[in-house]
């Protein structure tokens, strides 16, 4: 019974850090309704391939997209086009090779560079939102402190923290107004070719690599049961991503998911999706804006990047060449996981 409780936290928790970085989308443009599909997507291939990696929003590539396009048309074309490169990718298993190709010091070395992107994210946000992050930012570090020796801490700290902050909105902020998405339905889009989208998809097939690799170690780390391959994770984002772009909706990517650290980590992933994409569906998603604050995730972030991901990561990045390590994490902090890749492969081979 207890196992039941605690996946179910964790899968309420998992939908509550996703939210927010839903609404970040419909900001964007990006409808509601069509997105669903890619969670369904999800839900299926997790169940058929029983991996213990989810998929969800994530606010980098949300944020990649939604910039280098100028409409949804655009950003939908890009986010289409560079899901097929993932797809083929993933399909033939080329992305097992890059992680086998790059070693373990330029792996844990990318995982510890995006800790601190997430910790950096996450002061961005109680900047942003004082009132909102900072109540999530202190509900986690108490919840961590008090529940750091327990195996399911990261599914108490996103609940409680997302939680408190939710609450304090609602009671301070409420003339918060709602999200209006533009047609938000299945509607086929009418993908548009220049330049600017052609970049983009390539930008978004180099962001997804280095996320992939990174984010699904992370989660697949925190698992005790199920299975994880990166080239499955990779196959189901972009077909997930296919089916919800084709119709205007928002990526949906590889994420560091606290339903890993779940008993159940299989089915609690595939839940968490399949109850992400019954709100979609449902239209819930733009309704629920006026009580969901996008820094409510932001005490979260922080304990994962920081005690989570840099405290156990950095050490063993730096272990074997502490160069090629460093410069992995640096560069990934400071641009992405992709790059962080690159430059670690160069120093490697410039013998540094």
């Amino acid at each position: 019974m207890n196992d039941i409780i605690t996946d179910l936290l964790a899968i309420v928790g998992v939908v509550l850090n996703g939210l927010p970085q839903g609404l970040l989308a419909l900001t964007f443009g990006f409808a509601s309704i069509p997105t669903a599909l890619a969670f369904f997507v999800g839900a299926v291939g997790n169940t058929l391939t029983q991996s213990v990696a989810p998929i969800s929003f994530q606010a980098e590539t949300i944020t990649y997209a939604g910039t280098s396009g100028k409409n949804r048309a655009e950003r939908c074309t890009m986010i289409f086009l560079g899901a097929i490169v993932m797809a083929l990718i993933g399909a033939f298993g080329l992305l097992t090779k890059i992680v086998d190709f790059v070693g373990e010091d330029i792996a844990f070395g990318m995982m510890a560079g995006v800790g601190i992107m997430l910790a950096k994210v996450a002061l961005d946000m109680v900047k942003s939102d004082k009132l909102a992050g900072g109540v999530s930012l202190a509900a986690a570090l108490i919840t961590y402190y008090f529940t750091r020796s327990s195996g399911n801490s990261l599914v108490y700290t996103i609940v409680v923290s997302v939680v408190a902050s939710c609450v304090v909105s609602m009671i301070f902020e409420k003339d918060k107004d709602k999200i209006v998405v533009v047609d938000d339905k299945f509607t086929r889009q009418k993908f548009t070719f220049n330049s600017r989208v052609i970049f983009g998809a390539l930008g978004m097939v180099c962001l997804n690599i280095g996320s992939n690799i990174s984010f699904g170690s992370i989660t697949a780390s925190m698992a005790t049961t199920g299975n994880y391959n990166v080239d499955h994770l990779t196959l189901i984002s972009s077909l997930a991503d296919m089916a919800s772009s084709f119709f205007g909706g928002a990526p949906v990517e590889a994420i560091i998911s606290a339903t890993a650290s779940a008993p159940h980590a299989v089915w609690a992933g595939v839940i968490m999706m399949a109850l992400m994409g019954v709100i979609l569906l449902v239209g819930l998603l733009p309704k629920i804006s006026k009580f969901v604050p996008t820094s409510s995730i932001a005490g979260f972030l922080f304990v994962l990047g920081v005690f989570k991901t840099v405290a156990l990561d950095a050490p063993a990045a730096l272990a074997t060449n502490p160069a090629v390590g460093g410069i992995t994490m640096v560069v990934t902090a400071i641009t992405n996981p992709f790059l962080g890749m690159v430059a670690g492969i160069a120093t490697r081979l410039l013998g540094v």
